[in-house]
């Protein structure tokens, strides 16, 4: 036996992707003592500015929006508790089809094999016992989620062929179709519409989210559903960006609360579904 914490480790793509799909879970298991490890992999610079200033738009300073983002990346990590947060750094590529793609430095450009040298090396160090990323869509279509789902599986594939393998389970965030229903009917009761992928670069079949019954774990993280909205509220230069604020506590924690998963790696044989990522392990 040792006495190495048990670790999540979550990839995600920009400041305030961690609370918005993991941030009930990251709370949830850090009140558990378990070792919580985010890795964001862009510098969220693509975001909006002060005043809402969009990129592209006169003001709109790409480097200062990175230095404000980290900051309410840094409240966010003290409001869910996480136990260590890394800055993979890249350059925020912005929406697919951007300008931004293709510029110095940006995440999408970044050959897989270099990301995911860089994020092996964050698994040798804290060595997670469970690892969460998007899956090959990024969720939504966004080339940056994309790329942290392909580095993901790539820094994986190379720690698990090590002489001294790592294999923690592995799952994919998503949301049942039942709740992006009910989502979507709360976001036009407030006056919004469900973002929606470009058909030009999504394939044929992709939707947001999997049907009920291709879930395989369900996590109930309701109780911690104060503690994602903060977090979510601490990016508040996003705040334009970030619909979920705008219905309240109450109707954010019943449609928030339980945060949904598809596991794709295991050496455990827990059986399915489940109701805890760290089942097999514990």
């Amino acid at each position: 036996m040792t006495d190495r914490p048990l670790t999540l480790m979550a990839v995600h793509a920009h400041p305030d992707d961690e609370a918005t799909g993991t941030g009930g879970v990251l709370a949830r298991y850090a009140a558990e003592g378990i070792r919580t490890v985010l890795v964001t992999c862009t510098d969220g610079g693509c975001g909006d500015g002060p005043g809402g200033v969009k990129p592209g738009d006169p003001g709109h300073d790409p480097a200062a929006v990175a230095a404000m983002r980290r900051d309410e990346l840094a409240a966010s990590c003290d409001v869910l508790k996480i136990s260590d947060l890394e800055m993979l750094d890249y350059a925020d590529s912005g929406m697919m089809g951007w300008a931004t793609n293709d510029a110095p430095g940006a995440f999408w450009r970044t050959p897989v094999e270099v990301g995911a040298a860089r994020l092996a090396e964050l698994m040798r160090l804290y060595r997670p016992d469970v690892v969460v990323t998007y899956d090959e869509n990024g969720f939504y279509g966004h080339p940056d989620h994309i790329q942290a789902h392909r580095i993901t599986m790539a820094a994986l594939e190379m720690i698990e062929a090590e002489p001294t393998p790592l294999t923690p389970k592995v799952y994919w965030t998503t949301m049942p179709r039942s709740a992006m229903r009910r989502f979507g009917e709360t976001l036009r009761e407030f006056g919004e519409e469900m973002p929606e992928p470009d058909p030009d670069e999504a394939s044929p079949a992709f939707e947001i989210g999997l049907p009920d019954d291709e879930i395989t774990t369900w996590v109930d993280a309701t109780a911690f559903s104060d503690q994602k909205f903060d977090a979510l509220a601490a990016h508040a230069s996003q705040g334009e960006n970030i619909f979920f604020l705008k219905m309240g506590r109450e109707r954010f924690g019943g449609l928030m609360g339980m945060e949904t998963f598809v596991r794709v790696k295991d050496t455990t044989g827990a059986a399915l579904p489940e109701n805890d990522l760290f089942a097999g392990l514990r």
